[in-house]
C-alpha cells in the first residue's frame, strides 16, 4: 500500500529573511490598466535614452514620405538601433520600479482630489440650506 507522500512545512524564518528582496518583474498582479501604465512609463524612458536619433530622423524625414524610407536609412538605422539596444529587461524592470514608486503619490493625489470633491459638496450643500432657509423666511414675513 502506497502511502501519501508527506508534506514538507513552509519556509523557515531563516530563508524568508534571507530572501528578502522585492520581486521588481511580478511583486504583484497588476491589471491591465497598471500594466499599460508601466509600459508607457518603460517606452518613454527608452525614447528618452534615444532622443538624439529620433530627432535627427524626424528631421530628415519632414516633407518626406514613402522617400524616407530610403533618403533616411543612416538615421532610420541608428535611431533603430539605439532603442533596440536600451529596449531590455533591466530598463522595463527600472520603468515598474518607477511606477511602484509613484504608487503611493498617485493614491494621495486621488484622495486629494476625493476630498476636494466633498469639501465642494458640502459647501453647495450649505449653499442650497441657507436659500431654503432665506425663502422661507421670505414666505413667512406677511407682505
Amino acid at each position: 500500500m502506497d502511502m501519501a507522500p508527506t508534506l514538507s512545512p513552509g519556509p523557515t524564518p531563516d530563508s524568508a529573511s534571507a530572501s528578502h528582496q522585492p520581486n521588481v518583474r511580478n511583486p504583484l498582479p497588476l491589471s491591465a490598466a497598471q500594466e499599460a501604465q508601466v509600459k508607457d512609463i518603460y517606452y518613454k524612458r527608452v525614447r528618452g535614452h534615444c532622443a538624439q536619433q529620433i530627432k535627427e530622423f524626424a528631421e530628415c524625414a519632414v516633407g518626406r514620405t514613402i522617400s524616407a524610407t530610403w533618403i533616411c536609412r543612416d538615421q532610420r538605422l541608428s535611431m533603430n538601433s539605439c532603442m533596440i539596444t536600451h529596449a531590455t529587461r533591466a530598463e522595463e524592470d527600472a520603468a515598474r520600479a518607477e511606477w511602484f514608486a509613484g504608487r503611493e503619490d498617485r493614491r494621495k493625489k486621488r484622495q486629494d482630489e476625493a476630498a476636494a470633491v466633498e469639501r465642494r459638496r458640502e459647501e453647495v450643500i450649505e449653499l442650497i440650506k441657507r436659500e431654503e432657509a432665506r425663502e422661507g423666511v421670505a414666505k413667512a414675513r406677511p407682505s
